[in-house]
């Protein structure tokens, strides 16, 4: 028997979160695993659907300047809309509804759970992206602000802007991975540095949000000087106060034969990022 024809792209439903705008036939799961095609419209697949929670201190987010020394109740689900060969949680980011355990949580238990929590800043959307499980991170947010609590959001930044538009008035702080500086590294990712770039540029002009950003550093990858130092520059033209985290790499997932970032080069680029920036960090030294 022959194959089934495919749907035509007038019958599909394309889903708004983020610039790879899936065009899914009904019940087809988008490239991030967590979003479905259900009764023509895109939706999360993974709403309510907790794979980790704990207690993180919230300079684990890594946010160096917001509320230091409190703690945040830390969620995430599944699924990712980047493909990082060198992901650092592929056990959450890179699977799919099949792929990890998971239970149902709703938001109203979460933010409930959340106000209980003594020394608890709020919630924080993090583990997996935050962004492919949309519609529950804004039904979250929404009641954490209503029990006065705040909301972190910790991203690749790769998200449209009107879902961001919906949301920002709800997310107090947030910290966006700046995976590299060009987009030949975004292409290794599967991802687009301008639509990252806006993202951050949103959140930094924001009075609401205090905004963070971290980069991985990647030896051989995204680790040349100039590469650091216009980051560091173009987030200083925004505002040089942003914390700006230098993370150094371990070997794992796809790149698990890599090197590890040497201490010694990490901290060389933190000064060199210090020429723009008033606030740089060094993590897992």
């Amino acid at each position: 028997m022959g194959e089934m024809p495919r749907p035509s792209p007038s019958e599909r439903a394309v889903c708004r979160i983020c610039p790879h705008a899936c065009a899914l036939a009904e019940g087809e799961v988008g490239l991030c695993r967590a979003r479905v095609a259900r009764g023509g419209h895109v939706v999360d697949a993974n709403y309510g659907r907790v794979t980790s929670l704990c207690m993180d201190p919230v300079e684990k987010k890594p946010l160096a300047r917001f509320h230091p020394g409190m703690g945040v109740l830390s969620v995430g689900s599944y699924g990712c809309n980047l493909a990082c060969p060198f992901c650092q949680n592929a056990s959450l980011a890179c699977a799919g509804e099949a792929d990890v355990a998971w239970r149902e949580v709703t938001p109203e238990a979460l933010v409930d759970l959340a106000s209980k929590v003594q020394d608890n800043v709020g919630l924080a959307f993090t583990y997996n992206e935050p962004f492919v499980g949309f519609e529950f991170v804004r039904d979250c947010a929404g009641l954490a602000h209503e029990a006065g609590l705040a909301n972190v959001v910790v991203s690749n930044g790769m998200v449209n802007p009107q879902p961001l538009a919906e949301v920002l008035s709800l997310v107090d702080a947030a910290n966006i991975d700046l995976k590299g500086f060009t987009q030949d590294f975004y292409d290794l990712v599967g991802g687009d540095l301008a639509a990252v770039k806006r993202t951050i540029e949103t959140l930094a002009s924001c009075p609401t949000c205090h905004l963070e950003v971290t980069t991985l550093v990647i030896p051989g990858l995204n680790d040349a000087e100039d590469e650091i130092d216009a980051a560091a520059a173009w987030l200083a033209s925004l505002d040089p106060r942003i914390p700006y985290h230098l993370t150094r790499f371990f070997p794992c997932h796809r790149m698990a034969d890599a090197a590890p970032t040497s201490v010694d080069s990490l901290h060389a680029l933190a000064a060199v990022a210090r020429r723009h920036l008033t606030h740089v960090y060094v993590g897992n030294c």
